[in-house]
């Protein structure tokens, strides 16, 4: 039916009121005299004469179509999903900017008194580096570090500054991430500081890993290993690896023998952190991310559009993990 002109003067006058001055139906219904039910039928036919339009808007960067598609299909907690830049190809790293937009979501999951643990890798120690706001919190480091002589321009620093940000305690871990031995690496669990970061494991409330494919130049691992050593592992199926944990395309660890000669939170404890946040993205790592959300290890993921478009359209079994962080393996 046409709306006369006090019609529409009263529909305007109550969209007003409930859509930008917050007030209830039934306070709009004592207002103009008339039952909660006209109000709900003059707001609905504002909705429907185009009176009323409501715009639903966030930041350019994000996409909150996919980030939703994203969550719903694989169970998880948060998904972000960002642009990716546009001169990006299929073999480009991890984009800068998802470290910003990690940096922002961590300023929303940090709670006063939590216990964030940071892993060693490119996009969490951009993410440090971009934060402005922490609540306070302790910091702990969760892997050791790539390259023990960059440990200042890297996961240490990233633990430092988190802290500082916070005004928090820092528990860095002063280790290179792969040892040559089992027996090394046990001594130096030992130690005492070592030993003093690990005992947080079991606190850590919330986490922020990164994610790296199996080739060259996307693995910390890989990197690190001898060829024949890459070639065992190949062999095995690797296809993705985070913090040092290996992973095949349907999630299940795989190299377990690896870890005893690493400096890293165990896989069983990551399942316990309540908020594991995993950064990473671009084409190239695309299938490696899928293989991890598999794993059950990872509740929140911030991510691109070209990693997200992939993993909307692969098939696969466990798709959903992270709402119960099942275990692959049963184990």
């Amino acid at each position: 039916m046409r709306m006369g002109p006090a019609e529409l003067v009263q529909a305007a006058a109550m969209a007003r009121r409930f859509y930008l001055e917050g007030k209830s139906k039934i306070q709009i219904a004592e207002e103009f005299r008339v039952s909660r039910f006209k109000v709900a039928r003059v707001l609905e036919t504002a909705l429907e004469r185009d009176l009323v339009r409501i715009e639903i808007r966030v930041p350019s960067e994000l996409d909150a179509e996919r980030s939703d598609a994203l969550r719903a299909r694989y169970g998880l907690r948060h998904a972000v999903v960002v642009e990716s830049p546009a001169e990006a190809t299929d073999d480009a790293a991890d984009p800068e900017n998802l470290g910003e937009v990690a940096a922002e979501l961590l300023g929303e999951l940090v709670a006063e008194g939590d216990v964030l643990g940071l892993a060693w890798g490119r996009s969490t120690i951009h993410m440090a580096a971009a934060l402005d706001r922490l609540a306070p919190c302790t910091v702990v480091q969760l892997t050791g570090v790539y390259d023990a002589g960059t440990a200042e321009r890297g996961s240490v620093e990233a633990v430092r500054r988190a802290a500082a940000v916070s005004g928090g305690e820092a528990h860095p871990i002063y280790a290179p991430m792969l040892l040559p031995d089992p027996a090394t690496a046990a001594a130096l669990r030992g130690q005492t500081g070592i030993a003093r970061a690990f005992e947080y494991f079991d606190k850590v409330t919330v986490a922020a890993v990164s994610i790296g494919a199996w080739e060259a130049g996307i693995s910390t691992v890989y990197d690190m290993l001898s060829e024949k050593e890459r070639a065992h592992y190949t062999d095995l199926g690797a296809a993705a690896e985070m913090s040092a944990h290996l992973f095949d395309s349907d999630g299940r660890r795989i190299g377990r023998d690896l870890g005893e000669r690493c400096i890293t939170v165990e896989a069983d404890r990551l399942r316990r952190i309540p908020e594991v946040v995993a950064i990473a993205g671009g084409l190239r790592k695309a299938a490696a991310i899928g293989a991890v959300l598999r794993s059950g290890l990872v509740t929140s993921l911030v991510t691109d559009t070209a990693a997200a478009d992939y993993l909307l359209q692969e098939t696969g079994p466990g798709t959903r993990p992270a709402l119960d962080r099942a275990d692959p393996d049963g184990v």
